[in-house]
């Protein structure tokens, strides 16, 4: 089981001071918040990718090598790579690139985004979002498993005799996620090429994300990859927690009431009620973040939102220090009981290994 954060690189004012965070305050804060992810004992460090304000990644490879410099054990991925709007083959080159430069500590999460001009600024249209997402992704696939690619499509200029450079490390491509917040589609693509699938579960009830995940654990299953439960799953969350759960509501309420997306609509306790948003103690979050087990299954990766809403940086190191501390324990409460044939998030080692197994099996 991986636990991590994921980033949507928001820059929003602080409602508590009135500070608005400079872009270059956010980027390098974002490296430091990365670095001591790593210093906690996490294992994974996701940033998303945006091309509009209030958001500041839109070059998340760039920030990733950057991390991966200063970083030693710390996975990184993406919290979107958008799939629809980027060039497959510009997506394989930049990957495999990071891929070397990290010695494999990389895979990604592909999307759709959730902002509608992108778009048009990268010359498509949003009515074929679901089909790009599917074409896109066969070409990408292609490019990272065989070496010399002809293709046509429908969405970009032919290829003949191409090969995207470098070739993945050790010949084993970058693991992807594909992530949704509402497409079956998605989670049908995933299950077909036996990836990973991640549900955002930050905004809506956990009966819609079960209906996702079930869905997409069915399909994996019918496309001979494995059991339903040996599908890979991953989650997002978010948490406020101090010592004392009425600090915590104290606290994080400013931050809540004008949160981008979610501001000015639900009370806090009614968002916390109906989302696993968790604003209290240690122990409230612990339970809270088990019970997911409860509701998806066993599952590979759980990601945490920590630094939006205007966080500083000050407090969100702060936040990241109280989930070091109760790491042990949500580590210990998934590990008991997990089934033995439930495989382990995919690493770059697990990868190879299992590319190796592939060969000799051929060979026999």
């Amino acid at each position: 089981m991986q636990f991590g954060l994921f980033s949507v690189s928001d820059i929003t004012t602080d409602p508590t001071t009135g500070v608005t965070p400079s872009e270059h305050e956010r980027i390098k804060a974002t490296v430091a918040i990365a670095r001591k992810a790593e210093d906690i004992g996490l294992d994974v460090f996701a940033l998303g990718e945006h091309h509009n304000p209030p958001f500041f990644s839109s070059s998340p490879t760039t920030t990733l090598a950057y991390i991966a410099a200063q970083t030693e054990k710390l996975q990184l991925s993406t919290a979107t790579t958008l799939i629809t709007t980027n060039d497959p083959v510009k997506i394989a080159e930049d990957f495999a690139m990071l891929q070397h430069l990290a010695d494999g500590r990389v895979d990604l999460m592909l999307g759709r985004g959730n902002t509608g001009p992108v778009y048009p600024w990268f010359g498509q249209d949003i009515r074929q979002g679901i089909p790009l997402a599917i074409e896109n992704y066969a070409l990408l696939h292609k490019l990272w498993t065989e070496d010399v690619v002809n293709w046509e499509g429908k969405f970009r200029t032919p290829l003949q005799s191409f090969t995207s450079t470098p070739r993945p490390l050790d010949d084993v491509a970058p693991f992807v996620w594909h992530g949704s917040i509402r497409s079956p589609e998605i989670a049908e693509q995933a299950a077909y090429y036996g990836d990973g699938f991640f549900a955002n579960n930050i905004f809506w009830p956990k009966g819609h994300f079960q209906r996702l995940i079930g869905f997409y654990r069915e399909r994996y299953e019918h496309y001979g990859h494995g059991a339903a439960d040996e599908a890979i799953v991953g989650l997002g969350g978010q948490f406020f927690i101090r010592k004392n759960s009425q600090d915590a509501v104290n606290e994080f309420r400013p931050y809540f009431d004008k949160a981008p997306v979610y501001g000015n609509g639900p009370s806090l306790e009614d968002f916390s009620r109906e989302t696993p948003l968790t604003v209290g103690s240690p122990a409230e979050f612990v339970d809270k973040t088990l019970s997911f087990r409860e509701s998806f299954g066993d599952y590979q990766r759980q990601l945490f939102l920590v630094d939006h809403a205007g966080l500083p940086l000050k407090i969100v190191l702060e936040q990241l220090d109280e989930l070091g501390e109760v790491l042990p324990e949500l580590r210990a409460g998934f590990a008991e009981n997990r089934p033995a044939h439930v495989p382990d998030a995919p690493t770059h080692a697990s990868l190879v290994a299992k590319a190796q197994d592939s060969k000799k099996e051929v060979l026999v």
